[in-house]
């Protein structure tokens, strides 16, 4: 294709003089016709060209069913469409957003995500940090314990659900049975069904399912350090617990940036898992936003007022990876 248009537009011939090219018929070829042909041709060489079709078809997938969709999904939001006929786009209002505010039971599922959103993801961090340097002590069987603790990860959130459902069980569950074989019986709770530790039994159970990652990625960032800097703290009379504090961790920011994103984001996802756990209606104690958003759309057929509420989950989860990205393009790894 390129090689035809070059011909067409008189690619090989002689270079053009100060007065132009002539042509067959007699006549010329302007300066300006040959600066463009120039031009074409440069650009029909381009690597831009050439890597056109490994790079555009994805992009108009991408384009299409994902932030087409997306924004399919704002408009949606502000019709009044139920799920049954066509929507009617005549109409576009934010009265789905001003019910949204008004709704006592979507803030009470907002209150419920963030909590489960910021204390899972400084929970999980320290956890792992503190699994990290444990495991940096040069102990034997290092690998056999690294892929113990990571593999909690391999798991789907519905496995790790049932999983947890089961040793949440008031009365066949592991936890209430081990509690009672010591005698500690008073401990004994229905940890999912009583409101006081529902949403911290879930909390604990991802804790469980993510902290083997954060182990690895702080692994991997304290052999990055180098021992020289080990060393020359300990020359300096530095305890441990004051050289991790002061030398170690902070330099360990890039890996709690990159673990904590993820964390956020699985968090934000947790819908699989609650809805294992306690179905599309978890009760005021453990109720988020997706399992609301789910409720609504699907249950109560209000698909534009669902709508509302994945676009506000949509904006948390570009809060979170927008500064992130941001802060790798400012660095220079973008």
């Amino acid at each position: 294709m390129r090689e035809f248009i070059f011909r067409l537009f008189g690619r090989g011939r002689r270079p053009p003089d100060s007065d132009g090219d002539a042509r067959p018929d007699g006549g010329t070829v302007t300066k300006e016709q040959t600066v463009g042909r120039s031009r074409l041709r440069d650009a029909l060489d381009s690597d831009l060209l050439g890597s056109l079709p490994f790079w555009l078809p994805p992009a108009l997938l991408i384009g299409l069913f994902v932030y087409g969709a997306i924004g399919w999904n704002v408009v949606i939001s502000l019709t009044d469409w139920s799920g049954l006929g066509q929507p009617d786009y005549s109409s576009l209002s934010f009265a789905m957003y001003e019910e949204m505010l008004s709704d006592p039971t979507f803030w009470t599922a907002t209150q419920n995500t963030f909590v489960l959103l910021i204390a899972f993801t400084v929970v999980t961090l320290l956890l792992g940090l503190l699994m990290a340097i444990l495991v940096d002590q040069n102990i034997r069987f290092e690998n056999t314990f690294r892929t113990i603790y990571l593999l909690p990860m391999s798991l789907s959130f519905v496995v790790t659900a049932i999983f947890w459902a089961w040793m949440y069980n008031p009365e066949i569950g592991l936890i209430n049975v081990a509690l009672r074989s010591v005698g500690l019986d008073f401990l004994a709770y229905a940890w999912l069904s009583d409101p006081r530790f529902s949403l911290a039994a879930v909390i604990f159970a991802l804790m469980w399912q993510f902290s083997g990652y954060c182990m690895v990625v702080y692994l991997a960032g304290l052999r990055a350090i180098p021992t020289e800097q080990y060393e020359a703290a300990r020359t300096d009379g530095a305890s441990t617990i004051r050289m991790y504090r002061r030398v170690i961790i902070p330099q360990l920011r890039a890996s709690t940036t990159s673990a904590a994103v993820v964390l956020m984001v699985f968090a934000l996802k947790a819908f699989d898992f609650l809805f294992v756990l306690f179905g599309p209606t978890p009760g005021p104690s453990t109720d988020i936003l997706s399992v609301m958003m789910f409720r609504e759309a699907f249950r109560a057929t209000n698909w534009a007022y669902g709508s509302a509420i994945a676009t506000v989950l949509f904006l948390m989860a570009l809060g979170v990876i927008g500064p992130y990205l941001y802060l790798q393009y400012s660095r220079g790894d973008l």
